[in-house]
């Protein structure tokens, strides 16, 4: 029992080394506390799910031996043997594979340095609260825009349907304690905000006493960023949000910047994972689809999401147009991507943006790629159709097959089913090792334990992010959008407190951070958060 022990924690340290040279801090801003988790890639335990996000792609080996008829198509080979089942769309035979400059010869590949200091722009003193993190990103004036334009809204709405009696103008204190009073639903996870002045679970005497229920009805009922349609814009199905979205772009971009490698996804963003599970399969359909697509580019060293992209699944925004979904995805990449040209940064991608057009074009302009391909998912024009289908000889676990084409490479691995992975940031000659405490150390290309590193700490680090989940829904598209991005800014916030001189004051948990903001916000004399 005692050798089991020290060779679980032998496995566990070589795993955190490997992890800290791969440029993933495991702890860079300071997940102590209740909120801290294991290492999010190599788990001690063995019910780890940190493989979940790779887990489709394994699927399609079994998918494809479904669909295996008795006939083969396309030509042989492949690792270890010949091929079987027909290539995807776009995919080359071996002759034209040859013709178009894939080879089985590897060379040995540099990524330049980085050209970037990352880290936050500005140095924020031990005194900083969470309401001046929280206001990099929503300062004085955009709240103050809020309190203008829902007074003109309330004023318009009143000419044409009537005056409400009681309604006074909102002030911006009051913008700001209807802003906290949202915001504290994901502190306490309570699903209603009007449940702060119930008599049930979850009421909050603590700040109820700062608006009326009638108050803050009356504010939720007239509030807007923008009160009146504009006569022309680049996106108007989001004209009531775009102005906002811009300039927390702005403010994101200003305050900090990423380090070299970072990770393009859609973030968890319907519900905070607990909640669901406990959500009865009624309460589940009662909730509306959501009608818009939220991308982001996150730094895979901190967690801070450096760049949002938004885009309604129905209307006539230039996304909502695209029907290929491989189109779209890249298109969305390539507006994530727009401000890191000519930096040399590495970005990890899932199924639907990896493609070898999306790749090269992201090299000419200094943006390396490393991503996971799936034949059903991606688009796979211009690719080997040897190395995309499963080879008929049973692979060994950690056996990979590479071909190259110029500094791209495809790599196809396999660890309890095929995974395929198109990388030009990784030199196909290095080897990586994952390590795993059931299944010790399974060699792997050095771009399959890089990606897997990275996008198994994006995933884990949903689970943190979730913690900042606002739980009002309300029925308009863009205040759904709304409320997702001020969840995004807080978590921001935390991040950037967490590497602040203001953390070795007083080291608040996300929890506590969240709490001590909501106080901020209601302007609450004491502001310590409960414990």
């Amino acid at each position: 029992m005692a050798e089991c022990g020290r060779k679980a924690l032998s496995l566990l340290e070589a795993a955190r080394s490997r992890y800290e040279s791969l440029q993933i801090s495991d702890d860079v801003f300071g997940e102590s506390g209740d909120d801290s988790s294991d290492n999010p890639f190599y788990s001690t335990s063995g019910d780890s799910d940190s493989d979940n996000y790779i887990a489709e792609a394994g699927e399609e080996e079994h998918h494809h031996h479904q669909k295996r008829s008795d006939k083969d198509y396309g030509h042989s080979g492949g690792a270890g043997g010949g091929t079987s089942g027909a290539g995807p769309p776009g995919s080359l035979s071996r002759s034209q594979a040859e013709e178009e400059g894939w080879t089985e010869t590897l060379q040995d590949v540099t990524v330049p340095l980085y050209k970037e200091t990352y880290g936050p722009t500005q140095k924020m003193p031990g005194t900083a609260t969470a309401l001046d993190f929280f206001q990099l990103f929503v300062p004085d004036n955009c709240i103050q825009n809020m309190v203008t334009q829902t007074n003109m809204y309330a004023k318009k709405f009143q000419e044409r349907f009537g005056s409400e009696e009681g309604w006074c103008p909102v002030t911006a204190q009051e913008m700001k304690a209807f802003l906290g009073f949202v915001i504290s639903t994901s502190v306490h996870r309570c699903e209603s905000v009007l449940s702060i002045w119930s008599s049930g679970f979850f009421s909050n005497q603590s700040i109820a006493l700062k608006m009326s229920q009638s108050r803050f009805e009356k504010i939720l009922k007239y509030f807007h960023i923008v009160a009146f349609r504009p006569s022309q814009g680049s996106n108007q199905g989001l004209y009531k949000i775009q102005p906002f979205l811009d300039s927390l772009q702005q403010s994101f971009s200003c305050t900090f910047r990423p380090s070299q490698t970072q990770v393009l996804h859609e973030p968890l963003i319907d519900e905070d994972p607990v909640f669901i599970t406990t959500c009865t399969e009624r309460e589940l359909r009662k909730r509306k689809k959501r009608k818009f697509s939220l991308w982001v580019r996150q730094c895979s060293s901190t967690g801070f999401i450096c760049q949002v992209s938004v885009h309604l699944k129905e209307g006539t925004d230039s996304l909502a147009t695209l029907k290929n979904k491989p189109q779209l995805h890249s298109l969305v990449a390539k507006q994530l991507c727009q401000n890191i040209s000519g930096k040399n940064a590495i970005i990890f991608t899932g199924p639907s943006i990896t493609s070898l057009g999306l790749f090269t074009e992201f090299s000419k302009q200094d943006i390396f790629c490393c991503g996971l391909l799936s034949t059903r998912k991606s688009d796979c024009t211009g690719l080997p159709q040897s190395m995309l289908v499963c080879s008929s000889t049973p692979a060994q676990r950690g056996q990979s097959h590479v071909m190259m084409k110029g500094s791209m490479s495809l790599i196809s691995w396999y660890n309890k089913g095929h995974f395929r992975f198109l990388t030009n940031a990784y030199s196909p000659t290095k080897q990586g090792m994952i390590i795993k405490r059931k299944s010790g150390e399974i060699p792997c290309p050095l771009a399959v334990e890089a990606f897997a590193a990275h996008l198994s700490y994006i995933c884990k680090y949903d689970d943190k992010y979730s913690k900042y989940f606002i739980f009002h829904k309300p029925n308009k598209t863009w205040q759904q959008v709304f409320w997702l991005s001020i969840s995004i800014a807080i978590n921001n916030a935390y991040i950037l407190y967490k590497m602040s001189d203001a953390y070795t004051v007083k080291r608040y948990s996300r929890a506590q951070f969240g709490e001590r903001l909501v106080r901020e916000l209601l302007d609450l004399d004491d502001c310590s958060p409960t414990q």
